[in-house]
């Protein structure tokens, strides 16, 4: 990576966490609504900035000058992204993909709790993980979710591992816990296209 693809990456990263603040802090402020107006008209103001040289279209997935792949506006894993959790991805010796991270207020479904839908898109990409391979990506063709209780807004983790393999489809397994156990559990076939440039 170059010196100045790394500078844009860390103000990148770091502009993305201040936007996930900023999401928190809206979501659970009580401030009075002047310094409501007050406070949009500054974001206001930012967006204006940030707005000057747009991209065309949706970030996607990029190469940097070396072929390195970037995902930077991935709604799960993307550095640009203030969506984002943002998820780290591990892969073990033994197989097994996992992820540890945080998920507040933005996030929220029921009170207190993450919503299912969330619950089922980080399983989606945990899963997913587990058939992608450098070069050769690996779309969802199903996801099955079993809810098993409510998930804890907070610190989480997913995990997943390959259940088996025939031809194109990989089958994952995977649960997502919080700090009382194993919350959510899922399984998923994940397919490589044989046209890469294609889902189907």
């Amino acid at each position: 990576m170059t010196d100045e693809l790394a500078t844009l990456e860390s103000a990148s990263r770091q502009l993305a966490e201040s936007v996930r603040r900023l999401i928190d802090a809206t979501v659970r402020t009580q401030v009075d609504a002047a310094t409501l107006a007050a406070a949009q008209a500054k974001i206001d103001a930012v967006t204006g900035e940030l707005s000057a040289a747009p991209m065309p279209d949706s970030f996607g997935v990029q190469e940097s000058d070396s072929g390195r792949p970037m995902a930077w506006g991935n709604v799960m894993i993307g550095v640009r992204n203030p969506i984002a959790p943002p998820l780290s991805i591990n892969h073990g010796a033994d197989g097994l993909v996992w992820s540890d991270f945080t998920l507040g207020a933005a996030y929220e479904g029921p009170p207190g709790h993450v919503h299912g839908g969330v619950c089922a898109m980080v399983l989606d990409h945990v899963l997913g993980a587990t058939a992608h391979q450098p070069g050769r990506p690996a779309y969802t063709g199903t996801l099955r979710i079993r809810y098993l209780r409510g998930t804890s807004l907070g610190a989480l983790r997913a995990e997943a591992r390959v259940d088996r393999v025939h031809g194109v489809k990989t089958f994952a397994i995977g649960h997502l816990a919080d700090a009382r156990g194993v919350t959510v559990e899922a399984e998923g076939v994940f397919i490589h296209p044989k046209d890469r440039g294609s889902p189907g």
